[in-house]
């Protein structure tokens, strides 16, 4: 998301928020004033007849968001330098015109977050919404806000509440609007038993880290690192903050003290350094011109620091400004990743829907060829049997025929000259019926043609089992492919729940280590304090030793020679006790 399309957010809400009666349109007055506020906080030279020579043939009419786009281009955002101007001062003028329309927190003080955490909750959603317009936060967006909350109070968020929530609230453009969310934080469903000032302290946590970019802050009582000076040598107690691009210190964490800056890049580097000069706990930054030494509280803070510095010198070498920017952009691409996989498998279900509506479509086919290769085959039948009785009174009418011929012609033997005629016809009769033995024939050969065209039904008809049977291994395919593909899912989803579990042992293993630590520590200091009374015994009877001493080396004298003599011998054996005092301390 680059500069010109963050503020573009932000202006939008101000925008909407001077268009009272939702027509789409603002009055040029109205355009005027927020014109000139976005010139003095976003510090641009500001032109007062701009706007007027801009829209001089408009009447004075109200303008809508497309018609402003081009004034808002040419004369604010194409001027707008990043670093010139605070950005925190113009998101809280958009806030401003913005929440006074549509915010409205609970009128009996019982809302969740103040105006100023509603403020930096604004910017975060601005921050994580959807680049279409109007800004939607989508589900997977709101969880993952919510659970950075809830993870800087040390609270784990109730997933399968927030489901609920979302699966009843209604959603445009497939998301969450701004004030939908700020209505769900302020109801508490979220965050029960959990006072305003945790909240809010969270709120500020990830306002910083999101929006701010701070990798890494010092958190209180144990947030200060001690550094150690360049010229005087000594060490220091400072409050740090971490950006991609620069590691700050400074007196206190109010923060409003700033003793100097490491500026960082892609040939710095971190290093852990042994325990010396008292301190405990060092590391060192590196930069082509010096290198820092700092000592952390613990182990644990020290390995947080060298991560989060050893990030920030990653992003500068991959040339990224902002760690959250390219985090979002790679859970956009994670969700886009989802939705193709989730049309595919779509895809894919109504692929393997037609082929299952193909296939029973095939089966119908093969049903209605199947019925009218019955009725074929009944028909062929009575076609037969219709034939066979024909062909059967046929051969009786010829038997019958021949036997009166034969009889005729027994009968007419002896009067054979004088019945030419009747055996001329008789002839005649014969080629009749031979006539009608060839087309008996003709029928035969119509009746083979007929069992033919029934072979070659028949043919096409294996040949569309053998389709269906090859259509039937395709799909059987396809249901091995999506099988190997769901017990390959599997597999990769026991392989990271294995790494969760090494990861954990490594976890109670370091803390069994500094558990350790922390008993061998109490018992050096019980040695040292051991040590410390014997120490103060032995002073006390070298102290008594020196009285006896004295006593035994200087006898009493009578008079004022007993004073001189006494202070005599004391001044002489005095460097003999301090030489012995010395050698046992």
């Amino acid at each position: 998301m680059d500069l010109r399309a963050e503020l573009l957010k932000s202006i939008w809400y101000a925008f909407t928020a001077l268009d009272v009666e939702k027509s789409g349109k603002v009055s040029k007055s109205q355009l005027k004033v927020l014109s000139h506020n976005l010139y003095t906080v976003l510090c641009i030279p500001h032109d007062p007849v701009a706007l007027e020579e801009h829209f001089r043939d408009d009447d004075d009419g109200p303008v809508s968001s497309q018609g402003y786009m081009p004034y808002l281009n040419k004369y604010i955002l194409d001027k707008v330098e990043e670093g010139a101007f605070v950005k925190e001062n113009f998101d809280e003028l958009c806030w401003t015109l913005t929440a006074k329309k549509n915010y409205k927190p609970d009128r009996n003080g019982n809302s969740v977050v103040s105006h100023q955490d509603a403020f930096k909750l604004w910017c975060l959603f601005n921050f994580l919404s959807e680049d279409k317009y109007p800004l939607v936060m989508v589900p997977d967006e709101v969880e993952y806000l919510l659970k950075k909350i809830c993870t800087a109070m040390n609270v784990e968020l109730n997933s399968c509440e927030l489901d609920d929530y979302l699966s009843q609230e209604p959603q445009g453009q497939g998301g969450l609007t701004v004030w939908q969310f700020l209505d769900m934080v302020n109801s508490g469903r979220f965050l029960r038993g959990i006072e305003q000032e945790a909240v809010s302290m969270a709120i500020e946590e990830v306002y910083q880290e999101v929006i701010e970019d701070v990798l890494k802050q010092a958190r209180s009582p144990h947030g200060y690192l001690w550094k150690k000076g360049q010229l005087r040598r000594n060490w220091s107690e400072r409050w740090f903050t971490l950006k991609p691009s620069v590691l700050s210190y400074y007196m206190s964490e109010e923060r409003k003290e700033k003793k100097g800056s490491i500026t960082l890049d892609k040939h710095c580097c971190v290093e852990v350094l042994p325990d010396r000069d008292g301190k405990r706990c060092m590391f060192c930054v590196k930069t082509s011109s010096r290198t820092y030494e700092m000592s952390a509280s613990d182990t644990r803070q020290r390995q947080e620091w060298t991560l989060a510095i050893q990030t920030a010198i990653r992003l500068q070498a991959e040339g990224k400004k902002s760690l959250h920017k390219d985090l979002k952009q790679k859970r956009r691409e994670q969700r886009e990743q989802r939705e193709q996989r989730k049309a595919a498998k779509e895809e894919e279900t109504q692929r393997l829907k037609q082929l299952q509506e193909e296939k029973e479509r095939k089966l119908q086919e093969l049903e209605l060829l199947k019925e009218a290769q019955r009725q074929a085959e009944i028909l062929l039948q009575e076609e037969e049997q219709r034939r066979r009785q024909q062909h059967e009174e046929m051969q009786r009418t010829l038997e019958i025929q021949l036997r009166e011929a034969e009889q005729a012609r027994a009968s007419m033997q002896a009067e054979m000259v004088l019945k030419e005629a009747e055996a001329e016809r008789q002839r005649k009769r014969i080629l009749e019926l031979e006539d009608m033995q060839e087309r008996l024939q003709e029928a035969l050969q119509q009746e083979v043609k007929a069992r033919q065209d029934e072979e070659a039904v028949r043919y096409a008809q294996a040949r569309l089992l053998a389709e269906e049977e090859e259509k039937l291994k395709q799909l059987m395919k396809l249901k091995e492919e999506q099988e190997e593909y769901i017990i390959k899912t599997q597999r990769e989803k026991q392989v990271l729940k294995q790494e969760m579990e090494n990861k954990n042992k490594c976890l109670e293993e370091a803390q069994k280590q500094l558990e350790e630590v922390r008993v061998n520590r109490q018992r050096v200091d019980q040695d040292v304090m051991a040590a410390q009374r014997k120490l103060r015994q032995a002073s006390t009877n070298v102290k008594h030793w020196n009285v006896q001493m004295n006593r035994l080396m200087h006898p009493i004298g009578p008079g004022d020679k007993r004073t001189n003599v006494s202070a005599g011998g004391f001044a002489g054996y005095q460097p003999l006790l301090s030489q012995r005092d010395s050698s046992l301390k």
